[in-house]
């Protein structure tokens, strides 16, 4: 079973890259961010003609989030608790049946926090706590559980091409590290540490001063397992090659294959 994520920066924009890549990497859920549309405009038609359930969580202009998957859905959930205030779409899950069980996918869009010295960095830590909350209780269900999505965090120097140029950055300042690691702590599993110490193990390449022809990238896309998922564990891998198709998102696609039978 491979369960993929990518941060899309607009589905509608990159629709014909999302095809493309569905086709050649032919995963059984995938977690889209930043779909940047409301659910009506979610071009559904293309995504379902290759086989897929479609689930989406959208808003209009940012954010949003979508869950894909060729397994029928049991049953999905939006938004994520603990801020009824909280109007971003940033969060939704999913749960499909196995031969052997369920597993439960949440897929995020955790915030960027930037400028760091402005209310966007409370928000982003809280949202991390309010994360962290939901990990606990999914986890008592000792069901296969994936975070999977852009998470917005390099959890260390070797996720990062220069790591003193991030230093006062939202998405590496001490606390945010300290926050991810407090969620790895609950007894996760960073999916593509787990096969791999090597740096430069990159997720994302700025548009600006030719980042992705000099490989300054960052990794902030991830995917975390619970303990019965990364039981399952067997491969991971991150499809660059396609930061490199015309008009691009910024983000590429991570993808981990698991031991799970599907039917």
């Amino acid at each position: 079973m491979r369960i993929a994520t990518w941060n899309v920066n607009s589905v509608r924009q990159r629709i014909e890259h999302l095809v493309t890549w569905l086709k050649e990497c032919s995963p059984d859920i995938v977690c889209l961010q930043e779909i940047k549309c409301t659910d009506d405009a979610f071009p559904r038609l293309e995504i379902e003609a290759l086989g897929y359930n479609v689930v989406t969580h959208g808003q209009k202009t940012f954010n949003g989030v979508a869950l894909l998957s060729k397994l029928p859905f049991d049953e999905t959930r939006s938004g994520l608790a603990g801020d009824a205030e909280d109007v971003h779409a940033r969060f939704i899950e999913g749960v499909v049946s196995l031969k052997s069980g369920v597993v439960r996918i949440a897929c995020l869009y955790l915030p960027n926090g930037n400028p760091a010295n402005t209310d966007k960095y409370p928000y982003k830590l809280k949202w991390m706590s309010r994360l962290r909350d939901y990990t606990r209780e999914r986890l008592k269900t000792e069901e296969p559980l994936i975070l999977a999505g852009d998470f917005n965090v390099i959890p260390q120097a070797a996720d990062v091409s220069n790591p003193e140029a991030w230093v006062e950055d939202a998405l590496f300042r001490p606390e945010t590290r300290e926050s991810f690691q407090a969620l790895l702590g609950l007894g996760l599993t960073d999916a593509l540490r787990a096969v791999t110490d090597a740096p430069g193990q990159y997720t994302f390449w700025d548009y600006q001063a030719g980042a992705w022809q000099k490989n300054m990238g960052i990794r902030i896309d991830h995917l975390l397992l619970s303990p019965q998922a990364s039981d399952r564990l067997v491969e991971v891998g991150i499809d660059s090659y396609v930061r490199a198709w015309e008009k691009p998102s910024d983000h590429v696609p991570v993808w981990a294959d698991f031991d799970l039978e599907t039917a």
